[in-house]
């Protein structure tokens, strides 16, 4: 119980911009944690144009995209269910895409130390990284979808 009062007092303390985002992080990862539950092919469309990206050159919004990521971020760790790599990345793509941020979500796969096949979700915003950085390099990327002006990818989307 003393922990939840620690909690709320810390959040209490932080300036109403960051507590408005994370409110709205929260709701967010609430929203794209039920996208996850339908077929991904009636999610797809709205994740932004496959197999594109957006230019790595612009980050004229670096403070708005860094404080959009410490939110899901931070939010995803208070979730009431499972905020995993790719419920973060729909979250941060839609935030931004509400701010007119162009991102570019991508979905990766690789192998686990036991073989199993593993999949990772992360977002790029300019040359920030918003979500899933920690882990990225270590999967091959297999879809993109990005939201705003994009380029032509070289690899299928299927």
């Amino acid at each position: 119980m003393l922990e939840v009062f620690s909690k709320i007092k810390k959040f209490m303390r932080l300036d109403m911009q960051r507590r408005t985002l994370l409110i709205e992080a929260f709701f967010y990862l609430g929203r794209a944690r039920y996208l996850k539950l339908l077929p991904f092919e009636k999610i797809a469309p709205s994740l932004g144009e496959q197999s594109t990206e957006t230019s790595i050159n612009s980050s004229i919004h670096y403070q708005m995209i860094t404080d959009v990521s410490y939110a899901v971020i931070t939010a995803s760790k208070h979730t009431f269910w499972d905020s995993s790599c790719l419920v973060q990345a729909i979250a941060a793509t839609r935030m931004l895409n509400k701010r007119k941020i162009e991102s570019t979500l991508y979905m990766g796969i690789a192998r686990d130390e036991d073989g199993s096949m593993i999949a990772h979700a992360w977002v790029r915003s300019g040359s920030l990284y918003v979500t899933g950085a920690e882990t990225m390099n270590k999967f091959t990327v297999v879809k993109t979808f990005a939201k705003g002006p994009v380029y032509k990818q070289g690899f299928s989307s299927n």
